[in-house]
């Protein structure tokens, strides 16, 4: 299996550093080829802008960066650096992102990797979008640490639910372009644990990536299970944990509890 790995931290000797190794080596191990973009040390530029486009322009006078995406892909047009990223993902049969948690999201320098890669025409199209995405048949996982403790992140913690935070990532782009989204795995505030909760961190990772072809991914409804406004059906309660639907008599707080319900022991990390 072809892998990419996203590595988005300043510092290579971070906890992030340790997880990245733990995955190019227990991948590399398995007879997997590993791939890593190591965003920082690459110095890669994280703003969409007009220098994204070296060939002719769609429209010179004014910039409509997903036009000019499209037209970008479909022309060659794209510079030197968008290019060799994307042929890194079009090869990759799984991608993993590997980053700290900030303000609830990625980093800005992934944000911004996502921005320029993930571009119109070669991540999504006209018609082409969650699984009926260019990406169908490939698979993503995030690997994440914090800096707070797993309690902040269940259903009653100050922060929301883990699958409430990382939803914009885990459907908003991943699910979007037609990934088969495996369930995150979370290293809980590295910094202020013990060296050995910090090894017990680095062996469940390893464990994980031992079982990808076991591990079932995350709930996404299907097309199905929408209408013609792309709401679901007044007939199908909402199962990723995230939506509801009050069209089926369904409450966020019922939703939230059945979701907690049946995957409460869905991340290992957690536990």
């Amino acid at each position: 299996m072809n892998i990419l790995i996203v590595f988005a931290h300043p510092e290579p000797a971070s906890f992030n550093g340790a997880l990245q190794g733990v995955a190019v080596r227990e991948l590399e191990r398995l007879g997997h080829t590993v791939v890593v973009s190591d965003l920082y040390r690459m110095g890669w530029n994280a703003a969409l802008g007009a220098g994204d486009f070296e060939g002719e322009r769609a429209n010179a006078g004014y910039l409509d960066l997903s036009r000019e995406q499209e037209h970008a892909f479909a022309t060659d047009g794209h510079g030197a650096d968008v290019k060799a990223e994307q042929r890194k993902v079009a090869a990759a049969d799984f991608v993993l992102l590997q980053f700290p948690v900030w303000w609830f999201s990625m980093p800005a320098i992934l944000k911004g990797w996502v921005d320029r890669v993930f571009s119109r025409g070669f991540a999504y199209s006209a018609g082409r979008k969650y699984e009926t995405g260019h990406f169908k048949g490939k698979r993503a996982m995030l690997c994440i640490t914090t800096g707070t403790a797993a309690s902040l992140y269940e259903p009653n913690g100050i922060d929301g639910d883990l699958h409430h935070v990382l939803w914009p990532i885990h459907n908003g782009i991943l699910g979007y372009t037609g990934f088969t989204v495996l369930p995150p795995f979370a290293a809980w505030m590295p910094a202020r644990v013990s060296a050995q909760e910090r090894q017990a961190y680095l062996d469940a990772f390893a464990e994980r990536l031992r079982r990808l072809d076991e591990t079932p991914p995350l709930f996404f409804h299907p097309w199905t299970d929408y209408d013609e406004s792309q709401r679901l059906k007044p007939g199908v309660p909402a199962r990723s944990g995230v939506q509801w639907n009050p069209r089926a008599g369904q409450s966020f707080e019922q939703a939230a509890a059945d979701f907690a319900q049946r995957s409460h022991a869905a991340l290992p990390s957690r536990a």
